[in-house]
């Protein structure tokens, strides 16, 4: 342990715990499987059921879109899941709300077994529990604004004023106050999202899907959109799952990240761990050209505290401090950093070396 009785708290707000910003498990999936093709369930306990997907193909006739897949999301997290074209990561939103059946596996939502809900339960729970925001708009052409947010909670049953009043504060929060009169035709691609987005907020969901919503906008737009979901969720703190093909939008949005590959989970992680410590040459590539100083933080660089106090300290950090503004210290002082958790304690050190090190894209 650091022995140094000079060392100080850091300056600037004490980062909020994990377990503090995130509650109790939302959704749960274990197991699911979704195989296309002729006599699908054959597939789940036979020699073919890791065969690539060409191969399998080939032999049975079948697509493995989704591979035994198992995760958790908790109560106001943002679970990412990232993968090229066909990786199946839409296929798995979709089951996630049974708009595509699973072949095997579980998955619950607050505790409730989904694939033993029945239709009139799914779709209570599609009105009033789960949203889901698309990458095509699918506005209604001939209702203004102000109506299509309004959609859902005119399915729900609610009165006209009481719906009207609640759409229109919906699209307050999302920036178009003021839009509610105009068509879907007369909007830019980006408000057309804002839109959709404020039509799933409308009937206050518990859980928000997103399937790629921004991957056909203008990349300006793209990343005001992204903008907009990171503010939204600082307000609302809804529980998403959100697909994406682009590891910048998954590193930004994400608290945890999944890669997905030819329907598996190839790494799960926050993205942090995903850049700093990716889980093969895959992800690695993946990774490469990510700006590792706005995503590593102390705590992935860290060196254990035990006996590093020697020598005496520069400034104290908390461990969730950026590699960009670890970059500056270490420039001014050379003595190494002391790295403080959310409990006030003492887990870590960082000198030059390790910056260095992980600006140069050394792997810890």
């Amino acid at each position: 342990m650091l022995t140094s009785p000079g060392v100080e708290l850091p300056q600037g707000p004490r980062p909020q715990r994990a377990a503090d910003r995130f509650g109790d498990v939302t959704i749960a999936c274990e197991g699911l499987w979704k195989v296309f093709g002729p006599n699908p369930r054959r597939i789940l306990d036979s020699e073919h059921a890791r065969l690539p997907r060409k191969e399998l193909m080939a032999a049975t006739g079948c697509v493995a879109a989704v591979r035994d897949v198992s995760f958790e999301v908790r109560t106001g997290e943002v679970f990412v899941v990232m993968g090229l074209s066909g990786s199946g990561k839409s296929t798995l939103i979709r089951c996630l709300s049974r708009l595509v059946e699973p072949t095997a596996g579980q998955v619950s939502l607050e505790g409730e077994d989904l694939l033993a809900a029945s239709e009139q339960r799914l779709r209570d729970l599609r009105r009033h529990k789960v949203s889901m925001v698309f990458q095509h708009f699918g506005l209604l052409p001939h209702r203004t604004v102000l109506h299509n947010v309004a959609f859902g909670l005119e399915v729900q049953g609610q009165q006209r004023a009481e719906r009207l009043a609640k759409a229109s504060e919906t699209l307050e929060l999302v920036g178009l106050e003021g839009f509610g009169d105009s068509y879907p035709d007369e909007l830019s691609g980006g408000m057309k999202q804002r839109v959709g987005l404020a039509r799933a907020l409308a009937t206050d969901p518990d859980v928000l899907l997103f399937d790629e919503p921004f991957s056909a906008l203008d990349p300006l737009i793209r990343r005001d959109m992204q903008a907009e979901v990171c503010r939204l969720q600082e307000s609302v703190r809804k529980t998403m799952v959100f697909i994406t093909h682009d590891l910048m939008e998954a590193l930004k949005l994400g608290d945890r990240i999944a890669i997905m590959r030819d329907g598996d989970f190839v790494q799960v992680g926050t993205p942090e761990q995903v850049v700093g410590q990716p889980a093969d040459d895959y992800v690695r590539d993946f990774t490469r050209d990510v700006p590792r100083t706005e995503v590593l933080t102390a705590r992935a660089i860290m060196a254990s505290p035990r006996g590093a106090g020697d020598g005496g300290f520069g400034p104290s950090v908390w461990a969730d401090t950026k590699l960009a503004d670890l970059i500056g210290l270490v420039a001014d002082d050379e003595r190494p950093l002391c790295v403080f958790d959310e409990e006030s304690r003492v887990v870590g050190v960082v000198d030059r070396l390790a910056v260095l090190g992980a600006v140069a894209g050394r792997e810890h």
